[in-house]
């Protein structure tokens, strides 16, 4: 019985520093973030990012939502909003993604993970995006761990990274 109570009280001295360091860390993501740059290119949509903005957020129930207009001067439509052609509404889905979702964060691997639930391509919905994660300051990078074709890569090969700063 004895024995019982040390093994209880190791494993409880053991498990309560990784869930508050867990918490510590999630609690950094917290808030919106506004999207400073994009560096390198995307496998996926292989276009390079031409002065992308963006909006990132995550919120304290575990919901995120995120937003890019992948070109900084994407163009309204000529004859108004309900009237676009073919052409003009190909740009504006090709120059823009959104998707929202739940996320995990894995404090060990140092990813999070947005657990889509709808996005702006079909395809992509119910599907993980896994991002590796750093803070530097009031900065949040975010590194795809994809490779573009429904396979996973190392950190050392990701081709591009998001850079995100808080808004305050």
């Amino acid at each position: 019985m004895k024995l019982l109570r040390v093994l209880c009280l190791l494993i409880f001295c053991v498990t309560i520093p990784s869930h508050a360091q867990q918490n510590e860390v999630a609690k950094k993501f917290l808030g919106a973030w506004r999207l400073v740059s994009v560096e390198g290119n995307s496998p996926v949509r292989r276009i390079a990012y031409d002065h992308p903005t963006g909006l990132i957020m995550y919120d304290r129930s575990g919901w995120m939502s995120v937003q890019i207009a992948i070109k900084g001067d994407r163009k309204p439509f000529a004859n108004g909003l309900g009237s676009g052609t073919p052409e003009e509404k190909a740009n504006a889905f090709d120059t823009y993604f959104s998707y929202y979702g739940t996320y995990t964060i894995d404090t060990k691997a140092q990813t999070i993970t947005h657990h889509i639930k709808g996005y702006t391509y079909p395809t992509n919905a119910e599907v993980n995006n896994v991002r590796w994660y750093e803070f530097q300051g009031d900065r949040l990078i975010l590194t795809p761990a994809e490779d573009g074709h429904g396979g996973t890569i190392d950190r050392k090969t990701a081709t591009y990274k998001l850079i995100w700063e808080r808004i305050k």
